[in-house]
């Protein structure tokens, strides 16, 4: 019988704990396929962040390291620097990342260390309950900001792709998304794009995954999909913003 389906075994058979509709879930497949193709599971390290994907360590089957909030980039750093041989990576939301992480993230990327991030934007705070994230949207309804994002107040939200591709150590920089198969498929190609450069020892690379949180969004799994692309991708546009056959 021809199998068309089965478990990447860069995952464990422990299950999710994630939200009905959450695609960290899906992100972290694409991860482990990736690792699981790039036969490189058994010399990877991840290192998991403060947020929704805190117990990462329980379901991507390579060794893992906790982090305190915002740090993985400099866990990752010491980690990469010891084991250089090792695939490194960190697995962060924008909470974590582009808030109380933003200066690890930002000279990791300077220094051009030689890992890779995953970025998961679901323009909120998840784990702590909805509140406004450095990403969230003008408009947008919060805890914390439940008369919708003003920009004379909180400023713009941050577009951290755009950033990051400013900072010349910064040799992979893309935005995907997960809310459609075709753009999974993308996602998954951007993915092993990044950790193959990885292994070449480029530099340092960073993907963002436009994700979604219907639970603190306050609306279905389906259509947060749709909120998803009708709302993040036009602020969000998707696309490479550097590889290193640009010589950037």
């Amino acid at each position: 019988m021809t199998v068309v389906f089965e478990k990447t075994q860069g995952l464990t058979d422990k299950q999710f704990h994630y939200c009905p509709g959450c695609t960290h879930g899906v992100i972290h497949r694409l991860v482990a396929e990736v690792l699981e193709e790039l036969g490189v599971i058994g010399k990877t390290v991840g290192v998991a962040p403060v947020g929704c994907s805190v117990l990462a360590y329980d379901y991507f089957n390579c060794d893992m390291h906790e982090a305190s909030h915002g740090r993985a980039p400099a866990v990752a750093t010491g980690i990469k620097r010891v084991l250089p041989e090792h695939v490194v990576f960190t697995y962060q939301g924008d909470g974590d990342l582009a808030s109380i992480g933003t200066a690890e993230i930002i000279h990791a990327a300077h220094r051009s260390e030689k890992f890779t991030t995953i970025f998961v934007n679901n323009a909120i705070y998840g784990m702590t309950g909805g509140q406004m994230a450095p990403t969230t949207l003008i408009g947008q309804k919060t805890t914390t900001s439940q008369e919708g994002r003003k920009q004379e107040l909180t400023g713009m939200p941050l577009r951290i792709s755009e950033m990051m591709a400013t900072i010349d150590g910064a040799v992979f920089v893309e935005r995907v998304s997960v809310h459609d198969v075709p753009h999974i498929r993308k996602a998954k190609k951007a993915i092993k794009k990044a950790f193959e450069i990885q292994l070449e020892g480029k530099g340092f690379g960073i993907v963002e995954v436009l994700s979604t949180c219907p639970t603190n969004w306050g609306i279905t799994p389906v259509d947060s999909l749709k909120w998803l692309e009708e709302n993040m991708i036009p602020y969000y546009p998707l696309g490479n913003f550097r590889t290193p056959e640009e010589g950037k």
